[in-house]
């Protein structure tokens, strides 16, 4: 049975490539831009597997989290976002996975496999809290400067050294 990805992504640029790149993994994806959306499409069918964006219009991930955490406690969710400091509020939400934007593709595949191959008990000891696999990807810095370069002209682009010494590490 293929499993189903809900992406729940206010980005239709990283809805569109997201998809994608799961798609080409198997997975059926289901998309959705903000929470009401998720929520509507959680309703249409069995999830295996929910990936959320915090910045989403008319409300935040964090209220579609904490509804889809009632409704499904077991539901494996990954959030990707670009906002700094949310590991702890991750963590504590129930979240499984936290990865930072611009995202590691091939991390985020390994994640979503390890999430799914998951054997149900121990899902279950992480939704009572017993135990803790809580997974944490932060921002890779040399990509996203990479990604600042690539998309800006700048004049003097900071090399590696620089880019400590303005305390940018």
């Amino acid at each position: 049975m293929t499993e189903r990805i809900l992406l729940v992504d206010d980005e239709k640029s990283i809805r569109e490539a997201l998809s994608k790149v799961l798609r080409g993994e198997n997975y059926e994806v289901l998309l959705a831009e903000t929470g009401k959306e998720a929520m509507d499409r959680y309703g249409t069918g069995r999830i295996d597997l929910l990936l959320l964006d915090l910045n989403l219009p008319g409300g935040n991930g964090w209220a579609t989290l904490e509804w889809l955490a009632k409704v499904n406690p077991l539901l494996p969710v990954v959030i990707i976002t670009g906002r700094a400091d949310q590991r702890e509020l991750a963590q504590k939400s129930g979240a499984d996975a936290l990865m930072e934007k611009p995202l590691n593709v091939p991390l985020l595949l390994q994640t979503i496999r390890e999430l799914l191959d998951e054997p149900m008990e121990i899902r279950a000891q992480r939704a009572n809290r017993r135990s803790s696999g809580f997974r944490f990807v932060p921002c890779d810095e040399r990509l996203f400067r990479q990604m600042l370069n690539d998309r800006f002209t700048v004049p003097c682009p900071l090399t590696e050294r620089e880019w400590h010494l303005a305390g940018k590490h």
